[in-house]
């Protein structure tokens, strides 16, 4: 009964926000159809959310109304991958268009030269190897055509000061959380505003605080709008939820009251939560609210129709009750096999939603198998851009505006030198992968057909050798060795 009446009170609200935004628009006398701006460009990135997490995905205990109407007032794609299985080289792939057998970083970590520094100091953080002067982003291409430009959220692609810093890489605006290890907690001593660190009231980096680094960015997100809603803007919103640790206000988990019933269990890694279930559910539907306020906003200034949405994860879930999470509860990875830190679908298969009103004809679903990198293109595509270095991407464009044959990719390719070492390739519905190469180089490949083995549990290599051989040989050509990320078993 809770449960019902829950949602009867999330379809009311969206109804009554529809109606609102309607009356605004009709106040200001702002009419149907769009202007003759390019189209503003919000890309929101959840962190370490899997594909079944999402109402529009089948996730039962997390509501997510406002991801959930992108989806229904645009596009849901079903075979859509991250651009690595954790954080930094997935925002690589995701920015500058390229895939893991070319992009710049291929795994988490901290640059030698700072590892040592700031033992002492509450407020240092060694941020991550940083992408170079040389790397072009598509927030550098969107700058050249006249847009505004903000970074909101989690960076992990370069420290403060670094080639990597998101204000040499495009961005007129950066604030946040420059390093990853500075997001593991949601009640930071600090944010960064560009070169400048901003002290948080009330927080000192323990379980609770008084400012909520995920209300910060909402804010933050909202004053850009304003201060660019008569220009084209991108806005790249890069949310650290709901990466751990567990930690939300208090009002958001109340929301749950006993619906969600807690579970026994031994805590290991960050911050532990009371109730880390309903903590868990509570920081993907606070963050959900908070993209409610920035459409409502976009709307106000009755930008909706000038303004497409981008929604998609970083990579999968975490993996199964590391700190406090409950994956298996939630269903987190959906069908998928595999968490975070994996090359099985379930670390790398993401949701993507995509709306652009009067261009993007609601209520569709697409099998189209795509990639992060197909996102650099597809927005420098729609935004009419000039794109004069290579990429691996595609652009979505012909699926989104069902306009012209949508170009297929003759394969998706992947490498981790990490969780054991891992090598990945999807071309049509096979998938070949290897595992535990840093100690096995030799790893046999295993071969998966998605079609009718999605979860990838019967491996067909043995039954389709020259498949094997093929696939293994686009794996060697798929690639050039790293420098910053040598992978033995790979590079030889």
């Amino acid at each position: 009964m809770v449960r019902l009446m829950k949602i009867l009170k999330t379809f009311l609200s969206l109804i009554l926000l529809v109606l609102v935004n309607a009356l605004v628009n009709a106040d200001s006398g702002n009419l149907p159809g769009r202007s003759n701006r390019p189209p503003n460009i919000v890309l929101i990135l959840a962190d370490d959310l899997g594909y079944g997490e999402l109402g529009c995905y089948g996730q039962k205990w997390i509501e997510t109304p406002n991801i959930d109407r992108i989806a229904t007032e645009g596009i849901k794609f079903t075979q859509f991958y991250s651009g690595q299985t954790v954080c930094a080289p997935s925002r690589c792939s995701l920015l500058t268009g390229m895939h893991q057998g070319h992009a710049e970083i291929r795994n988490n970590g901290n640059p030698a030269s700072r590892k040592n520094m700031g033992k002492d100091d509450p407020l240092f953080f060694p941020g991550q190897n940083p992408i170079s002067d040389e790397a072009v982003t598509i927030a550098e291409v969107l700058k050249k055509r006249g847009y505004a430009t903000a970074a909101i959220g989690k960076w992990g692609l370069g420290f403060e000061g670094s080639s990597g810093d998101p204000n040499r890489q495009g961005f007129d605006l950066f604030y946040g959380f420059n390093c990853q290890r500075h997001a593991h907690n949601h009640y930071p001593r600090f944010l960064w505003r560009n070169d400048q660190r901003e002290m948080q009231p009330g927080n000192d980096r323990t379980a609770t605080g008084q400012t909520y680094s995920q209300d910060r960015f909402t804010e933050v997100a909202l004053e850009f709008i304003d201060a660019n809603r008569n220009r084209p803007f991108f806005l790249y919103l890069p949310f650290a939820i709901p990466h751990l640790a567990i930690q939300v206000p208090e009002t958001s988990v109340a929301e749950f009251g006993s619906e969600i019933q807690e579970a026994e269990y031994k805590h290991r890694g960050y911050i532990p939560h009371p109730k880390p279930r309903a903590g868990y559910a509570a920081m993907i539907s606070h963050m959900d609210r908070d993209i409610g306020k920035i459409m409502q906003r976009i709307e106000h200034y009755g930008l909706k129709n000038d303004t497409l949405f981008i929604f998609t994860s970083d990579n999968g879930p975490a993996p199964a009750r590391l700190g406090g999470t409950d994956s298996e509860f939630f269903n987190s990875a959906g069908p998928f096999r595999g968490r975070k830190g994996s090359l099985y679908e379930g670390g790398i298969r993401v949701p993507l939603v995509i709306s652009w009103p009067g261009q993007i004809q609601p209520g569709q679903e697409s099998d189209h198998i795509g990639a992060f990198w197909d996102l650099f293109v597809t927005i420098a595509d729609l935004t009419e851009s000039r794109v004069t270095t290579p990429t691996d991407g595609i652009s979505l464009a012909p699926t989104l505006l069902q306009k012209d044959r949508q170009d297929q990719h003759e394969y998706l390719y992947w490498e981790f030198p990490a969780y054991g070492g891992q090598q990945a390739i999807r071309k049509g519905d096979y998938k070949a992968i290897r595992t535990g190469l840093l100690k096995n180089p030799g790893a046999k490949v295993q071969l998966y057909n998605l079609s009718d083995d999605m979860a990838e549990t019967n491996n067909i290599a043995v039954e389709h050798p020259e498949m094997v051989k093929h696939l293994t040989q686009l794996m060697r050509d798929a690639r050039t060795p790293s420098p910053t990320f040598p992978f033995a078993a790979l590079d030889q």
